[in-house]
């Protein structure tokens, strides 16, 4: 897997016209809407089939089977090169029409449950050719300044996650649909996202790199030998611990305050799409305060939404939105610094294998994160439960000290 960006390359890459990044995060903000379609729908599948005895977490090991799938995409297309043998472009349209596809099929076939989990590893499978080869095409463009464009990059990948959310609430709300009208917007959307990457995203000029290697497991060592790399992969693990998780549980959350399930949705979108606006005001702050500083300070406040739920559950309404709002502010705002992070320290011949497997560990880190919490909150209170996701940013903050008094990242 080529990486990300290198001088040389950066000193050849033309200027990119001024359509393309909005093209990209538009592009990106539509294909990522399968991820979390089932979590949307998880009240409305559960009454469906409770006469089949769905597990009381079901809604985690479905998560979690999809972001095992993303795992086993994001390893098999970088050991293969897939996007660096073939047109990115191309790419990307083939994995968001397979993931589309794969979303329809997870609709028709949701009464059975070990179907719903198949279909949707699979479409987590797809999606890594969609997340990934996606911030490739906009490395491939905008070889300087990756760091701000990865903020509007992530920032949309945050919207769209959480846009299944919002599809929900107006499906239930105004239209009165059925759950099934969520997966059939998805997969339109996904659809549109392919198009609108072959059509608006003209293909990159050629520039001289190095043959595509595929992934180079050998790239593991660095992530533990190397000072700086380690400490932002273990920084960038620490943050997964608590991402996904936060993510999974928010309509869980909401649902403790708000008795009705179309304001859940709603605000399960504004709370988890609230995380663009730190993707994007961090990516400013870089130029001053460098990308570690930046994380830095993400970690530390979701780490203490995290230790303030047991008061904040039992806050005044208001108090109780704040709350949720700031934290998917921080805790997803730090995610494209830590990227950048890994791609500049990373050894120059390896930077794409680092970047593939810290994120695949990553991955790992959160499905696991995802079954440990969701089973906790089904047998314990969310006061109780919640504060121990603050472990992830703790630790992930003493990684990444090293970094921490050094000046804006390259």
């Amino acid at each position: 897997m080529s990486s990300l960006h290198t001088p040389a390359a950066a000193a050849a890459a033309p200027a990119a016209p001024r359509r393309v990044l909005p093209a990209i995060v538009f592009a990106q903000l539509l294909g990522i809407s399968p991820w979390f379609a089932v979590n949307a729908v998880m009240p409305d599948l559960q009454a469906a089939h409770a006469h089949q005895g769905w597990p009381a977490a079901a809604v985690g090991t479905l998560s979690s089977s999809l972001q095992l799938g993303f795992i086993a995409g994001t390893l098999v297309f970088a050991l293969l090169a897939v996007a660096d043998r073939f047109p990115a472009r191309r790419v990307f349209l083939a994995c968001a029409f397979a993931a589309a596809a794969c979303t329809l099929a997870a609709a028709a076939m949701a009464s059975s449950y070990g179907a719903l989990l198949a279909w949707r590893a699979i479409t987590g499978f797809f999606l890594a050719g969609i997340y990934p080869v996606g911030m490739k095409i906009a490395a491939q463009w905008f070889p300087r300044g990756l760091g701000a464009a990865l903020g509007w990059l992530v920032g949309a990948l945050v919207v769209g996650s959480a846009g299944a959310h919002a599809l929900r609430a107006l499906a239930s709300g105004g239209a009165g649909l059925p759950w099934q009208a969520v997966f059939v917007a998805v997969a339109a959307l996904c659809v549109a996202a392919g198009l609108a990457m072959v059509w608006l995203v003209p293909e990159p000029a050629r520039r001289p790199e190095a043959p595509a290697a595929g992934l180079r497991l050998s790239a593991l060592a660095s992530i533990w030998r190397d000072r700086r790399v380690r400490a932002s992969a273990f920084g960038y693990f620490g943050h997964m611990w608590e991402l996904y998780t936060v993510w999974v549980l928010l309509p869980a959350i909401l649902a403790t305050r708000l008795a009705d399930s179309v304001a859940v949705s709603w605000w399960a979108f504004a709370a988890l799409g609230a995380g663009a606006l730190g993707c994007i005001a961090g990516g400013q702050l870089v130029a001053r305060w460098g990308s570690a500083r930046v994380a830095g300070f993400q970690l530390a406040a979701s780490g203490l939404c995290c230790l303030a739920a047991p008061w904040l559950l039992q806050a005044p309404l208001w108090l109780f939105l704040a709350w949720l709002l700031l934290w998917g502010v921080t805790v997803a705002g730090d995610s494209p610094q830590f990227s950048a992070l890994t791609a500049a320290n990373a050894p120059r011949d390896a930077v794409g294998s680092v970047l593939t497997l810290t994120k695949s560990i990553g991955f790992a880190i959160s499905a696991l994160s995802i079954e440990v919490f969701v089973r906790a909150a089904a047998g314990a209170s969310l006061a109780a439960v919640l504060p121990w996701l603050a472990l992830g940013p703790l630790l992930g903050l003493l990684a990444l000290r090293p970094l921490l008094g050094a000046g804006p990242a390259r």
